[in-house]
C-alpha cells in the first residue's frame, strides 16, 4: 500500500515551546553528549519492551540528540542504523534531523504516540525514517518536566517490522517517562543541594 504524502508532513511539526525547553536543557546540562546513565536506561527499556533500538532523546532547535541509545551490538540492522546517521554526523546513531522520526511529533504533541506498524498511517508513513533506516514500528511517549511544564524530548522504541505493543506498550513507556524525569530531578537536585561540598 502507499500513500500520495503532502510535502508539509515530511517535516518536523511547529513547536513554539523550543526556546524554553532549549534554555531548560542548558540549565540541567542535557542534550548535547552522550549519558552512560542514560544509556543504561535505555538498554532496560528494549529489554522491557522486546524492542531491538531504544533512544532517550532530546529535541533541540535544530536536531535531536540521543542522549542514551541502545542498538543491537551486531547484525546488519544496527550496523544500518549507525552507517546512515554517521554519513551526517561525526558522532554515529547519537543525532538526527529534525524531519525524522516521530519524537519531534510526540514532544509537541505531549502525548505517547503508538504506532504498530508506521505503513498504516499516512502522516507518519512517509516519514525519512520509514525508507531510509527501516523503521516499520515506534513507542514513544513525552517526558514532561513538572517543574517547568516543559517537554525536554522522549522516551521511544523503534522496531523494523510491525509490534502489537497494546494498552501494556503504552503504559510501560508513559512509565519509563515518569521515572526517567525523575532521575532528572534527582540529579538536578543534588546539583543544587547546599549541603553539597567538593574539594580539589
Amino acid at each position: 500500500m502507499t500513500f500520495e504524502m503532502d510535502d508539509r508532513l515530511l517535516t518536523a511539526p511547529h513547536d513554539p515551546e523550543v526556546g524554553q525547553r532549549m534554555a531548560r536543557l542548558r540549565a540541567l546540562g542535557l542534550g548535547d553528549r552522550p549519558d552512560a546513565q542514560f544509556d543504561e536506561f535505555a538498554a532496560r527499556l528494549a529489554r522491557i519492551t522486546g524492542a531491538p533500538y531504544a533512544m532517550v532523546n532530546f529535541i533541540g532547535d535544530r536536531e535531536q540528540y540521543f542522549a542514551g541509545l541502545y542498538t543491537p551490538s551486531n547484525g546488519a540492522a544496527g550496523a544500518t542504523l549507525e552507517a546512515i546517521q554517521a554519513s551526517a554526523h561525526n558522532d554515529p546513531g547519537r543525532e538526527m534531523d529534525l524531519d525524522h522520526g516521530f519524537c519531534p511529533h510526540v514532544v509537541v504533541r505531549r502525548k505517547a504516540l503508538v504506532l504498530d506498524d508506521v505503513c498504516e498511517y499516512p502522516r507518519f508513513a512517509g516519514n525519512p525514517v520509514v525508507d531510509k533506516i527501516g523503521i516499520r514500528s515506534y513507542l514513544g511517549a513525552p517526558l514532561i518536566d513538572d517543574r517547568t511544564g516543559t517537554a525536554l524530548g522522549t522516551v521511544c522504541v523503534v522496531a523494523t517490522e510491525p509490534r502489537p505493543w497494546g494498552r501494556q506498550g503504552l503504559e510501560t513507556i508513559k512509565a519509563m517517562a515518569g521515572e526517567l524525569m525523575q532521575l532528572i530531578h534527582e540529579r538536578e537536585d543534588q546539583a543544587t543541594s547546599p549541603g553539597q561540598r567538593y574539594f580539589a
